[in-house]
């Protein structure tokens, strides 16, 4: 019988030993992970596949670069973009292969890249730069940092969460024209921080994780004739009482079969899983335990649901653990992975 085949690329900071876009080739059945090759680029801190499956996009300190995706999933370089401000941190793509979305940290800014037929990167399209001052005295959190962008379920808005100012800016996006345009903000509670938004598989809900005060803000969503509608329904905290002074959520990702949201947390090092009520969108806390590393920048739900990866960035490694729901835990898998500061995933299925 043929099983469908995976890699992983992760990204790295490319300040130490690390050259690029590490290339893994997965055994999902097993959660195993074996390195197959570096792609060269300047500090890909962020990357993505288009829908697709035949692009994958980066970001790079020259902005953002292209790669064309190989049949046995190497990958082969395109082009690269200037995104018209300060380097990125996040980037996300339409099912379509229109545009580009990239987020800016260090200078607040939002930019719509045009992609070309060949799925090469264009020329700027749009770009807004966030304003304001949000309430913290902490430098990190006083002015605009774009964390995150991301389409609504039928791409009609992106969603730019702001960190700095406690927004999730919500932007119509016009793929004719090529612009954004405001439509709506969504409030997240003052000093919290807000890292990055997830929607459900079946786009009814939506879960903002905030970075300061360690928590997942759970909604109903609707996409309606009037514009986006989000009606909060919960806030969970990703850490206990005990660790939160001293924590900062980190990653936030939704297993396939959308049935659980799994976070991790720098500073507790440790990831929560909770369980996903498809009426309600209201969480409940599988299990909780530590990652074997320190500070997991982000981590990647396997196909098959049953094993995660945590990203250890500042032990410089990739832990594997294999989930039992009934038992509720999870156990580590193996020996760490080693790698020079790992900073993001995106698991990827052939074709």
């Amino acid at each position: 019988m043929n099983k469908d085949r995976y890699v992983a690329y992760v990204g790295t900071y490319t300040h130490g030993t690390s050259v690029g876009i590490h290339i893994y080739d997965m055994d999902v059945e097993e959660g195993k992970l074996k390195e197959r090759k570096v792609v060269p680029i300047n500090n890909p801190s962020d990357l993505i596949v288009s829908p697709n499956g035949k692009f994958l996009y980066s970001i790079a300190d020259e902005g953002v670069a292209a790669f064309r995706v190989l049949e046995d999933g190497d990958l082969e370089p395109m082009n690269e973009k200037w995104i018209g401000g300060m380097r990125g941190c996040y980037v996300t793509v339409d099912k379509e292969n229109r545009y580009l979305f990239v987020g800016g940290y260090h200078d607040g800014r939002v930019t719509m890249m045009k992609l070309n037929e060949d799925g090469s990167i264009g020329e700027i399209s749009d770009g807004i730069f966030h304003t304001g001052i949000g309430r913290s005295i902490a430098e990190h959190n006083y002015r605009p940092h774009v964390n995150c962008v991301e389409l609504t379920p039928w791409e009609k808005f992106l969603c730019a969460v702001d960190g700095g100012l406690d927004h999730v800016k919500i932007y119509r996006v016009d793929y004719e024209k090529g612009k954004l345009k405001i439509a709506d903000i969504l409030r997240e509670p003052i000093d919290s921080s807000p890292r990055m938004i997830r929607f459900s598989k079946d786009g009814t809900h939506a879960f903002v994780l905030c970075e300061e005060t360690n928590e997942v803000n759970a909604y109903r969503y609707q996409c309606t004739p009037e514009g986006p509608v989000f009606e909060k329904v919960q806030s969970v905290p990703t850490v206990n009482a005990k660790e939160k002074q001293n924590c900062a959520a980190s990653g936030m990702e939704i297993s396939e079969n959308g049935k659980y949201l799994f976070c991790s947390n720098a500073g507790a090092n440790s990831v929560i899983i909770f369980e996903i009520n498809p009426e309600s969108a209201e969480l409940t806390e599988v299990c909780e335990s530590k990652i074997s590393g320190d500070y997991p920048k982000t981590l990647a739900i396997f196909p098959d649901g049953r094993h995660f990866v945590s990203l250890n960035h500042d032990t410089n490694q990739i832990t594997t653990f294999r989930v039992n729901y009934d038992k509720k835990c999870f156990l580590m898998m193996g020996k760490p992975i080693s790698i020079d500061q790992p900073n993001c995933i995106h698991i990827h299925k052939l074709v």
